[in-house]
């Protein structure tokens, strides 16, 4: 469904809940150009970080120092 902003803006609550219930994506123009798309909310990319649980792996130490020090004699 294509929709102008203005008419958008007049009713954006109904059609907020037109796009909840229904699933089907709104497309917000003006002037004829595609301005955003209103889709409903996946539940899993609610916070998409989460999907990244487990995937890493530190290899370094995070107490290092990122640039060595000439100044500064190590304990090794």
């Amino acid at each position: 469904m294509k929709i102008s902003a203005s008419e958008f803006k007049a009713k954006c609550l109904s059609l907020l809940d037109r796009v909840h219930d229904t699933g089907q994506p709104i497309t917000i123009t003006k002037r004829g150009r595609v301005m955003a798309v209103l889709q409903p909310v996946d539940d899993r990319d609610e916070k998409p970080w989460l999907r990244l649980r487990g995937s890493v792996k530190w290899l370094g130490d995070p107490f290092a120092p990122v640039v060595k020090d000439p100044r500064i004699k190590s304990l090794e």
